[in-house]
C-alpha cells in the first residue's frame, strides 16, 4: 500500500534566514503567498553522455504548471534533511534512485504568477541518472534529456518555457559541469 502524501494545503515548509538557520515552519501555500524565505532543493541528474534529465511540470501543479525544469525540485519536510527529502521526492516525482552530491546553495525571489512568490534558499544537488524515469503524471507531464549547450540556447531564446529557479541557478550549474569535465 502506497503511503499517502499530504496535499499542498497541508504541507509545511521550513522557514530559514539567509544563513540557512531554521526559524520555524509555515504552511507551504501561505509561504508562497507571502514570499517568506524557506528551504528548498533542486536535483540535477545527468546521463552517461552528460545530458541533463529535465521534467515538464504537470498542468495540475499550483504554480509554474507546464514549465520545463530540472530533474526534481521540492522542499524538505520539518525534521527532514535535504538529502532525505531529495531522495524521497526523486522517487515520488520521477521514480528514480540516484547517488546525490550537494554542490552549492543560492537564494532567489521570483513572482511565479497567480499572486504567488517563490523565495527560496535552494540547495542544488547533482547526480548520475540510473535507470529510466517513471514519472508520476500528477507531478510530471513529460521528460527529456538535453545537451547542456542546447539548454543554454533554449534558456536564452525561450526563457518563459522554464521555471524561475532553473533560470536563476543555471549559470552556476553550467560552470560546475564545465569545471568537472575539464
Amino acid at each position: 500500500m502506497k503511503a499517502s502524501r499530504p496535499g499542498p494545503l497541508e504541507e509545511r515548509v521550513v522557514l530559514v534566514n539567509e544563513k540557512d538557520e531554521e526559524l520555524g515552519s509555515m504552511e507551504k501555500l501561505e509561504a508562497h503567498r507571502t514570499g517568506t524565505l524557506h528551504r528548498a532543493f533542486s536535483v540535477f541528474l545527468f546521463d552517461a553522455n552528460d545530458r541533463l534529465l529535465l521534467q515538464r511540470r504537470a498542468f495540475g501543479k499550483y504554480h509554474s504548471p507546464g514549465l520545463w525544469t530540472n530533474t526534481c525540485c521540492s522542499h524538505p519536510r520539518v525534521g527532514e534533511s535535504i538529502m532525505e527529502a531529495a531522495h524521497r521526492r526523486l522517487m515520488e516525482e520521477m521514480g528514480l534512485k540516484a547517488s546525490l552530491e550537494h554542490r552549492f546553495s543560492f537564494a532567489y525571489r521570483a513572482d511565479v504568477g497567480q499572486g504567488l512568490i517563490e523565495h527560496e534558499l535552494d540547495h542544488v544537488l547533482f547526480g548520475r541518472m540510473e535507470g529510466r524515469p517513471e514519472p508520476d503524471p500528477a507531478e510530471v507531464m513529460d521528460v527529456r534529456l538535453i545537451d547542456l549547450d542546447d539548454l543554454e540556447h533554449e534558456l536564452h531564446t525561450s526563457p518563459g518555457s522554464y521555471t524561475a529557479w532553473l533560470r536563476a541557478c543555471w549559470s552556476e550549474v553550467a560552470a560546475q559541469r564545465a569545471a568537472s569535465r575539464a
